[in-house]
């Protein structure tokens, strides 16, 4: 039988070859696209090669499920998503469901009184509608049905690309788990920074998107004097500095500025409009709703210092969202049994453990080392074998103890003698 470590490896590895773009060493697939569909079918087979019996619901989600010995218990859930960014890396998402399926498989012969099942999510990314999440909310009925029409830069809206694909589209909600564990990358420095594979999530951050706009006034760049510039990207500049020291004084929180854009600039024009995206996260409310009212008041002061105007539009928002102390326990309790480091930190990314916690799912997040400084979103994203063992064996364990097992030994998987492709 095939060391789990190097089955996971070589899935992933086949995986990031699906959306495989020429001229890229990254992954491109596409939420609802064909390399997506194409990914998740292979996950099917080797779900039916691990005696998983499997399902599709309207909104594309693929089930895989080991039957339990007690059918009157809830489900227990454990999943990610397979979709990518473009250029994106092999392990974001795609790792949760590849070590999913080795702990349900890892259960199989004396599996616990529940119902497992390994899912995966829909269009997690959100990059090619916009929204994000799509699975995880269509299977909590939390799909507006005005998103199905929304459109991709070509034209095809989220309804096209299902029909494309065969799915007939998100019908009621879907009776939800008992309990739904996420095994993720860390996508970030932390673990690896503190030498730590794993991590416990407390809770996933919360979010809030504005777009800010200055309005100065354009000019020749060799002729206005500096002092009688009203500079649209000044403002934004000091906006920009203001903003980040604000965040810090936040525990926890980030902002980010990550799209800014001069309509008609030109090199030698003092740019007159200045467009910016604005980002912030916390892991509390408190902390959000400070940084929620920080950024109009920071805007207008950096607008009346450099003469101009602004507007703040709040686009969405999204409030902190903890994870269940029982599931938690159940992975520190986990890891301890196999002498594994953990701890506890929030999740500053969004992921469908949030979508099912919202709706009152206990849910539980175990993230992975990420390496390479914590690189994701990218072709170097890295996550070590050592790390993939450890993740297999102390999902494996949360989920025995989350289905109702008595008894279960739960052995450390060992890394393969060799490093794959």
């Amino acid at each position: 039988m095939q060391d789990p470590v190097a089955r996971t490896i070589e899935r992933l590895d086949q995986l990031a070859k699906i959306g495989r773009v020429s001229g890229q060493t990254g992954t491109t697939r596409p939420g609802l696209s064909s390399e997506e569909q194409q990914a998740c079918e292979l996950v099917a087979s080797w779900m039916e090669e691990d005696g998983l019996t499997t399902s599709w619901d309207g909104a594309g989600n693929l089930f895989g499920r080991l039957p339990g010995s007690d059918p009157s218990r809830a489900e227990i859930w454990t999943g990610s998503h397979l979709d990518t960014v473009p250029n994106g890396g092999r392990f974001d998402g795609a790792l949760g469901v590849v070590v999913g399926l080795e702990a349900v498989a890892a259960l199989r012969e004396s599996g616990p009184p529940s119902t497992l099942a390994v899912v995966a999510f829909r269009y997690e990314e959100g990059w090619r509608f916009g929204g994000g999440c799509f699975g995880s909310r269509a299977i909590c009925g939390a799909l507006p049905p005005s998103e199905l029409t929304t459109t991709d830069a070509n034209g095809v809206s989220v309804r096209d690309a299902l029909e494309a694909l065969g799915f007939s589209g998100p019908g009621p909600a879907e009776p939800l788990p008992g309990s739904f564990v996420e095994a993720h990358i860390e996508q970030g420095p932390v673990l690896e920074g503190e030498d730590i594979p794993h991590g416990v999530v407390t809770a996933i951050a919360g979010m809030a998107g504005f777009a800010v706009t200055f309005t100065g006034a354009s000019g020749h760049a060799g002729t206005v004097p500096l002092a009688d510039r009203k500079d649209a990207f000044l403002a934004a500049a000091g906006f920009a500095v203001e903003l980040r020291e604000e965040a810090l004084r936040v525990p926890g929180a980030v902002a980010t500025i990550g799209d800014v854009r001069i309509p008609g600039g030109a090199r030698n024009v003092v740019p007159g409009v200045v467009r910016a995206s604005v980002d912030v996260r916390a892991p509390t409310s408190e902390a959000l709703t400070s940084l929620v009212d920080a950024v109009p008041r920071l805007a207008q002061g950096a607008a009346a210092r450099s003469g101009c105007s602004f507007e703040t539009e709040l686009r969405w928002l999204t409030e902190p969202v903890p994870m269940s102390a029982q599931v938690r326990a159940a992975i520190h309790e986990s890891a301890a049994e196999l002498n594994v480091p953990i701890v506890d930190l929030p999740s500053g990314a969004g992921h469908d453990a949030g979508i099912l916690a919202a709706r009152g799912v206990p849910t539980g997040m175990l993230f992975v080392r990420s390496l390479n400084g914590g690189v994701s979103h990218r072709p170097d994203e890295l996550t070590g074998h050592d790390d993939i063992a450890t993740a297999i064996s102390v999902l494996t364990g949360t989920l025995a103890r989350l289905g109702g097992a008595k008894q279960h030994r739960n052995p450390r998987i060992r890394r393969p003698s060799f490093q794959p492709s």
